[in-house]
């Protein structure tokens, strides 16, 4: 039995947020030792015996089905993203051989088009967030006080996640950091939830937890957002304020590796700082 299992801890931070009152359940008088629905009272909404769900919730073997995973995740009000995220845990919790590390690279063809897309802010990122390559504009934009050859070497990569918690020119970029934060920690509970044995990521996670007690608490939360599209307010040093819409787009020949640009609203004053940092870092004559 592992009570600290990554699909048992979701399930018991779901359960807590709720109340009977949430649910329709009646509260009968009772004073309650822990916040939140009791086991047996998410078994009965989801249809299924107490026992059966406290062994899944404890970590014990379960092969819980998808229509009882739903079921559960309709029990526990559960988001698209939270949904999609129990059935991940549920299937991956079952590997036991520890997934080999390997060293990632952006390939010559992504390089070639950073380049080509040098009118676009851009940057390739690899499946623990580490920045595999980015263009000037991309550096300028949302690390120009790193080396821009930082990410061409795998001990010298900066790592978008810890740039966020760690690093106070990266943290002073964000004008709404707490948003911020909590979408980057929404993502790497994606991450770990599909590679639950990566000893890189794991080493990783402990680091931020052990560096930032703000990562700590949100990470105890087990917020889920999936990294896709997110608008941001900035705060640049070298163009001032700008807003700019960060869209993720997947690498088909590296499932795990993802194109990140950055765009602003033509016509925009936001387009226009943008075309003043690329003047400013070389990109465009």
């Amino acid at each position: 039995m592992d009570r600290r299992s990554p699909l048992g801890e979701f399930l018991r931070a779901r359960r807590a947020r709720l109340s009977p009152d949430d649910v329709g359940l009646p509260r009968y008088g009772d004073r309650r030792r822990v916040p939140g629905l009791r086991r047996e009272e998410v078994a009965m909404l989801a249809g299924v015996s107490a026992g059966y769900y406290t062994r899944l919730e404890q970590g014990q073997p379960v092969n819980a089905s998808a229509e009882v995973l739903d079921a559960i995740a309709t029990a526990l009000r559960l988001t698209r993203a939270e949904r999609e995220h129990l059935h991940v845990l549920s299937t991956t919790r079952h590997r036991t051989r520890p997934a080999t590390p390997r060293t990632e690279h952006a390939s010559a063809d992504l390089r070639a088009l950073l380049t080509t897309m040098d009118h676009v802010p851009a940057l390739v990122v690899g499946r623990r967030n580490d920045v595999l390559a980015w263009n000037a504009a991309g550096h300028a934009l949302l690390a120009g006080h790193l080396d821009p050859a930082s990410p061409d070497g795998p001990d010298t990569r900066p790592n978008l996640s810890r740039l966020v918690f760690l690093d106070a020119p990266t943290r002073a970029l964000y004008r709404d950091w707490p948003a911020k934060a909590r979408a980057v920690v929404g993502n790497l509970r994606n991450l770990t939830a599909r590679d639950p044995k990566d000893a890189r990521l794991a080493a990783l996670l402990g680091e931020l937890r052990n560096r930032s007690p703000e990562f700590t608490a949100l990470w105890d939360e087990h917020t889920v957002d999936p990294c896709g599209r997110d608008v941001h307010a900035l705060a640049h040093p070298v163009v001032g304020d700008l807003t700019v819409t960060q869209q993720a787009f997947r690498v088909p020949q590296e499932p795990h590796q993802s194109l990140v640009t950055l765009t602003a609203e033509p016509g925009s004053p936001s387009a226009a700082a943008l075309t003043t940092l690329r003047r400013t870092c070389g990109a465009v004559p």
